[in-house]
Parts: structure tokens; C-alpha cells; sequence
């Protein structure tokens, strides 16, 4: 039987095509987004609901009866500077209250996980860059992590590198930063990758890479 689905970060540009891909293999997915309108699919298996991840009432609807968690919501102009680190506390404890046990979260290749990453010097340049320019996005990104790391729950982070809207392949590879990485990926396909890990838990309390 598949998996029921609460997912956050639906109207996002990776989100979409994450939608998109379970709806086709069958997945239910219970969905919460600021804007119902932002999501053009329309399938009986899914169920849009609208809200605001810092609303524990809101995140408490849409995860009951899941099975699985999965957060692909972050920053967008305007956002509240610990946007993702919130998000993730009132989501694990809506969790813990529903007894719902796994979370799959989306993060950047800026994000440390120094137990695998092997970084080179371009890994460690873009990750200057981002302390200097985007700190709130790398700052968040950090204590996210901590959150999910000290919740008890069974969570794994996929980070990306840079992103792009080039046609989903379905060939990829999941390594580390500095260890069997490239430098960029679809959207379509770093979803797939997502998808895959709804069923796959051998990236449990880890962080995987993913890029071509």
C-alpha cells in the first residue's frame, strides 16, 4: 500500500515537480500551501489545504493520517529570517503528537555534514560566498539541521546543487560534497531523487548530494 504523504513546499518551483511525480505513481498526497490557486493539479488523490507552515493548527491538519512527511519549503523574498528552522520545530512537534515517525527535508550543498562531505576548494568558496551574501538562508539551513538531528524522529536531508529547469532524466548521482558530486541538477530530477527516498530509508540521520 503507498504511503500517505504531507507535504509542505508544494507551490515551490522543486515542490511542483515533486507533486507531480507521486500523483503519477499513485501516492496520496495532503498538501499545504499559502495559495490553493499556486497548484494546478487536479487529482482525487490529492488534497490542498491552505495555510501557513508556522501555524501549528494548520501543519497538525494537513499531517494527520499521514504516513510520511516531506518538507521542500523555504525562502522566498519577504521570508521571516528562521523560516525553515520554525517550520521544522512546529513540524516535528505536530509530528511527535501524531505519532508520525519519518521526514524527508530539502536543503542546499551549503549545508555541512561533515561525518561524508570531502569538500574542494570550489565547495569551500561557494560556502564563504553564501556566508557572506545569504547568511540567513545558510544560518537557517544550520539550525534546521539541528532541529531534525535532535528530534528522535528518522529524517534524511537531501541537498542539491545549483538547480536548474532542464528536462528530468531520471539519471543522476547521490554522493557527497566533494565526493562523487557535479555542480548542478534539475529540478525534475532532484525531486525523482526525493521521491525515491519516500520508500528507501538507507539515508536515515544522513545528508545525501545529489547532482549529474
Amino acid at each position: 500500500m503507498k504511503k500517505k504523504i504531507a507535504l509542505f513546499g508544494a507551490s515551490g518551483q522543486t515542490g511542483k515537480h515533486f507533486l507531480k511525480l507521486a500523483l503519477e505513481k499513485g501516492f496520496e498526497i495532503k498538501a499545504l500551501v499559502r495559495n490553493p490557486k499556486s497548484i494546478s493539479q487536479n487529482n482525487s488523490k490529492l488534497e490542498v489545504y491552505r495555510g501557513d507552515v508556522l501555524n501549528i493548527d494548520n501543519v497538525r491538519q494537513v499531517i494527520e493520517d499521514a504516513d510520511i512527511v516531506v518538507s521542500l519549503f523555504g525562502h522566498v523574498k519577504g521570508s521571516p529570517e528562521w523560516l525553515q528552522t520554525d517550520g521544522t520545530k512546529i513540524i516535528v512537534q505536530a509530528m511527535k503528537e501524531k505519532n508520525i515517525k519519518r521526514i524527508i527535508s530539502l536543503s542546499g550543498g551549503g549545508l555541512p555534514f561533515p561525518e561524508k562531505d570531502e569538500p574542494k576548494f570550489a565547495d569551500k568558496l561557494i560556502r564563504t560566498i553564501m556566508k557572506i551574501f545569504v547568511p540567513k538562508i545558510l544560518n537557517d539551513a544550520i539550525k534546521h539541521h539541528e532541529i531534525l538531528k535532535s528530534s528522535g524522529l528518522d529524517w534524511t536531508i537531501v541537498r542539491g546543487p545549483r538547480l536548474t529547469n532542464d528536462v528530468k532524466t531520471g539519471t543522476y548521482r547521490v554522493g557527497w560534497v566533494g565526493v562523487n558530486a557535479g555542480t548542478n541538477l534539475s529540478r525534475g530530477d532532484l525531486a525523482d531523487f526525493i521521491l525515491s527516498q519516500v520508500d528507501d530509508e538507507r539515508f536515515n540521520f544522513q545528508m545525501p548530494f545529489v547532482s549529474v
